[in-house]
């Protein structure tokens, strides 16, 4: 009589796997794949290698963002769903490693525009992890994974509110960040295995979600991350300190990573360190960065952002005719799923170019060279400036730069004056000068003073900006009510 057994699924975080994994969030992509492989032919039946594949193509087209590949990789994130739903049921893992694929496939839809389907996945992978969550309460991975959902969740600006409402996802900011902090802090075996991947989503909730710049930037020095031989840490930390106006620091990490073939290949580094550049004037170098990414980048997302900053970078060394021409890219490239694409689109389109010195304050202080940005205005009014918006500006540019400088009163007196010129027009200047005085009060401790700006930012329609700046009134809202 012939006896026929079945192999049973499993999931088993094995020593390989688990070598595996820490490759992978390094984004040392080839190495983590061999470990795969090995890991597989150990356990033909083992479901964890099938998630780690999963890590695997999210990263190579969330960042490189090529159509070839999302053609032969985006249809694989189905097919893993499928496997993974083979494994036992009983397992903590089963709605775990479902969560997580579908979190990588959203996150990837929305990189090609496919919104709809993202909300979709997104939604499944948050009823998911929340089950997963009451069933196995003491499973420390759902943490990271359903924190973050309902951190994010929590602060869905307007013009996307439709995905939450329609998909009856209910957020809170503050019990999110408590559940993620607690993974982040916790002793527990899983947590301090799935640290890489945590330590590159914590300081981005933190950085956007809390407004709590400064810490985010901190927690990788304090947690000594290796931001030389993990790439994923360091394109976190010198994207933050992009954002949070450090030019100085984002470049050293870009200059300073290991170099090595065997990380993912991305031109994402072109990007920013043009960035840094050009936030210093240095036109020529960002001009070669820029032009660099442009050609490697396969993607659509900051496409259009590029070029205008490379126009910039034409446009202040005087060459005009090159200005206009590479401008003229920003009408034909790229598309417009981010704010920045959107605004150097609609600046092409006006065919207007920017005041110089205006345009070179916006720059030094976007870089953090706040000092340098002053001395650049120092001894000019709104008198010195003929056209309304650059009036307008003019006020806006001189807030922020005293709001850098920590000069809160004269910050506080300057956004107002922007506010007044601007608040019925389509620039940003006016929304995001509500968004920075509600700033400066919630980190005075004047919580009710900080709402009625944000709400006032809020209230501000049909400005440049508007998802991004909503979000983050949003969130100020939430955090000073403590929601």
């Amino acid at each position: 009589m012939a006896l026929f057994s079945y192999a049973q699924k499993v999931y088993d975080f094995t020593a390989t796997c688990q070598q595996a994994y820490q490759e992978i969030t390094k984004l040392k992509i080839n190495s983590g794949l061999a470990l795969i492989e090995k890991a597989k032919q150990q356990n033909p039946d083992n479901l964890i290698p099938v998630l780690l594949e999963s890590y695997v193509d999210f990263y190579i087209l969330f960042l490189n963002e090529d159509p070839k590949d999302y053609q032969t990789r985006y249809p694989k994130f189905s097919e893993r769903i499928d496997l993974l739903e083979e494994g036992p049921k009983k397992s903590p893992f089963y709605n775990y490693c479902l969560s997580t694929v579908r979190v990588h496939r959203a996150a990837t839809a929305i990189k090609f525009g496919k919104l709809w389907d993202a909300g979709w996945d997104f939604r499944k992978a948050y009823v998911l992890i929340k089950d997963n969550k009451k069933q196995f309460p003491n499973f420390a991975p759902n943490d990271l994974m359903y924190g973050s959902l309902q951190a994010v969740v929590g602060t869905i600006p307007k013009g996307y509110k439709w995905i939450a409402s329609l998909f009856g996802m209910r957020g809170s900011l503050s019990e999110g960040m408590k559940t993620v902090r607690g993974f982040i802090n916790s002793n527990d075996p899983w947590a301090k295995l799935m640290f890489n991947e945590a330590a590159f989503m914590y300081p981005y909730l933190m950085f956007y979600i809390e407004n709590k710049k400064e810490e985010a930037l901190l927690f990788t020095q304090q947690r000594k991350l290796d931001l030389i031989n993990n790439h994923l840490h360091a394109y976190m930390a010198c994207n933050l300190g992009i954002n949070n106006k450090q030019s100085e620091y984002s470049k050293n990490i870009i200059l300073n990573r290991n170099k090595s073939d065997e990380y993912l290949k991305v031109s994402i580094w072109d990007f920013e360190l043009g960035f840094t550049r050009l936030y210093h004037l240095e036109t020529q170098e960002a001009a070669k960065n820029l032009e660099s990414f442009l050609t490697g980048f396969k993607g659509r997302f900051y496409v259009k952002d590029a070029y205008q900053k490379l126009s910039w970078c034409y446009y202040l060394q005087g060459n005009q005719a090159k200005a206009e021409e590479v401008r003229k890219n920003i009408l034909k490239k790229g598309a417009t799923d981010t704010d920045a694409d959107k605004q150097a689109l609609k600046d092409a389109k006006a065919g207007k170019w920017p005041n110089v010195l205006l345009l070179k304050a916006r720059l030094l202080s976007d870089g953090g060279y706040s000092s340098e940005a002053a001395g650049l205005l120092q001894g000019k009014t709104e008198d010195d400036f003929i056209k309304e918006e650059e009036k307008l500006e003019f006020a806006y540019r001189v807030a922020r730069i005293y709001d850098d400088l920590g000069r809160d009163e004269d910050a506080i007196r300057n956004y107002q004056i922007a506010i007044r010129l601007g608040e019925n027009r389509r620039e940003y200047f006016a929304a995001r000068a509500a968004l920075q005085i509600g700033q400066i009060y919630e980190k005075r401790g004047q919580k009710a003073l900080a709402i009625s700006w944000y709400q006032r930012c809020l209230d501000m329609d049909d400005h440049e900006y508007k998802d991004s700046l909503d979000q983050r009134a949003k969130s100020g809202i939430a955090r000073c009510k403590g929601d």
